[in-house]
């Protein structure tokens, strides 16, 4: 993901409008300390056995072997839970004429029901770490303990919850993965976030959904989740939803209901809102080891997994 530039005025819009939302929120410093676990459907201790998981594969890089090794596993893990499973294939070429074999993941709890939430994150990881500050360090891959795989690993709590206690008849639950998130560079729109571009140019036919939530990098320790201006400008009642879901459940240290000093950020979610999608970002970018060879699995916590993995669960009990 990649921020873009926002203009003073726009950050001071976003906020006016949701000083509802502010007021509501909980008092105290700090960031995810402190936070309390609500609910015992979510668990965050699996949940970082799913990071720990993924990292054993290593780099889950398109065209490698960590990537197809990681790609059957998390095919296998939802046809054991979810009621279908839908599996994109398709290619990419690159601009150095490379072609990338690259899969999306889109598993559905009761398929039938005509409201729908969509959850999704990228189970890839970044072929190189460009932002470490070791020049030769850059040319190697990034583990990705919170760039892909906490997203993955909420997503997959949430499958959990799902398959022991299904969602009501009257709403339906989507989880995709989507691939290719992390490939090229961001200044190039061609070779980034490319799953996320392909659902939403190919959704099953008769696809609709009530509003999307994209989980990504929300495993830091020092969890402190923003909200992100394209989120707040195009989905602004999904933004109030989450973040209230939060404070109700006494995490408003972990959701702070503020803008992000990084404002927009291209990410999986500006795709589906150009398809129609009501989606936003759930996102700590403040993690100092984006893009980075640090980002390991010490970096990440069962604790902040808990926390988003609550909010998620209850937003579809609600």
């Amino acid at each position: 993901m990649r921020p873009a530039p926002t203009s003073t005025a726009l950050a001071i819009l976003l906020l006016l409008c949701f000083t509802g939302c502010q007021a509501r929120a909980g008092s105290g410093g700090g960031r995810a300390g402190g936070a309390r676990s609500s609910t015992a459907e979510f668990k965050g201790s699996a949940a970082l056995s799913y990071v720990q998981k993924q990292l054993s594969f290593g780099p889950r890089i398109p065209n490698t072997p960590g990537h197809d090794k990681m790609g059957d596993w998390l095919l296998g893990e939802l046809r054991a839970r979810a009621d279908t499973v839908i599996v994109q294939s398709f290619q990419q070429r690159t601009s150095k004429g490379k072609t990338l074999q690259l899969r999306n993941y889109f598993a559905q709890f009761n398929p039938k029901a005509t409201d729908r939430v969509l959850f999704l994150a990228h189970w890839d990881t970044r072929p190189f770490a460009d932002k470490s500050q070791n020049l030769g360090q850059q040319r190697l891959p990034v583990p990705g303990a919170n760039d892909g795989g906490s997203g993955v690993a909420v997503l997959l709590g949430v499958a959990d919850a799902l398959k022991a206690k299904a969602p009501s008849s009257a709403i339906g639950v989507d989880l995709l993965f989507v691939d290719g998130e992390d490939y090229g560079d961001f200044s190039d729109s061609t070779e980034t976030l490319l799953g996320a571009r392909y659902f939403a140019k190919h959704q099953p036919a008769g696809y609709t959904t009530l509003y999307a939530v994209l989980f990504d990098m929300v495993g830091d320790k020092d969890l402190g989740i923003q909200q992100e201006g394209y989120s707040l400008a195009n989905a602004p009642e999904v933004v109030q939803r989450v973040w209230q879901t939060a404070d109700r459940l006494g995490y408003s240290r972990a959701f702070q209901p503020r803008v992000g000093p990084y404002g927009s950020l291209t990410d999986d979610h500006v795709p589906l809102q150009q398809a129609g999608i009501r989606a936003i970002d759930v996102i700590d970018f403040e993690f100092p080891y984006h893009h980075t060879t640090e980002d390991t699995l010490d970096k990440v916590s069962a604790e902040s997994l808990q926390i988003v993995g609550d909010v998620a669960v209850a937003l579809v009990r609600q």
